[in-house]
C-alpha cells in the first residue's frame, strides 16, 4: 500500500512557473509508474505526464514542453515543474502510483492540489 500527498498549488500569474511536489509514504524506488492528472472545472480528468521507475518520462502532447517530470527516489518524490503556465493549465493536479499489491496492478491517488492561473 501507498498513500500520496501532493503540495506546491496555488495562485500565479499567465507566464508564472510553479513546482508541484508529491511524496509517497513509503520508498518509490520499485513503483513502475508514478503519474500526474489534472482536472479542470467541467472536464474530465486528463493524464499530463509518467514516470517510468527507470525514468523514461512521457508527457501529455497538449503541453508544448511545458512540464516537466522528475523524481528523487531517495525522498521519496516525484516532481512536476510547470513553466510558461496558462490560464488554461487551471486545474486540480493529482499525483498517482501504478504499483503492484500482490500480484495486481493497482492505481492509488493522491488527494489533489489547486493550480490557478490568473492576473
Amino acid at each position: 500500500q501507498v498513500q500520496l500527498v501532493e503540495s506546491g498549488g496555488g495562485l500565479v500569474q499567465p507566464g508564472g512557473s510553479l513546482r508541484l511536489s508529491c511524496v509517497a509514504s513509503r520508498s518509490i524506488f520499485s513503483i513502475p509508474a508514478m503519474l500526474w492528472y489534472r482536472q479542470a472545472p467541467g472536464k474530465q480528468r486528463e493524464w499530463v505526464a509518467s514516470i517510468s521507475s527507470s525514468a523514461n518520462r512521457n508527457y501529455a502532447d497538449s503541453l508544448e514542453g511545458r512540464f516537466t517530470i522528475s523524481r528523487d527516489n531517495a525522498k521519496n518524490t516525484v516532481y512536476l515543474q510547470m513553466s510558461s503556465l496558462k490560464p488554461e493549465d487551471t486545474a486540480v493536479y493529482y499525483c498517482a502510483a501504478d504499483h503492484f499489491q500482490g500480484t495486481t496492478m493497482t492505481r492509488t491517488w493522491g488527494q489533489g492540489t489547486q493550480v490557478t492561473v490568473s492576473s
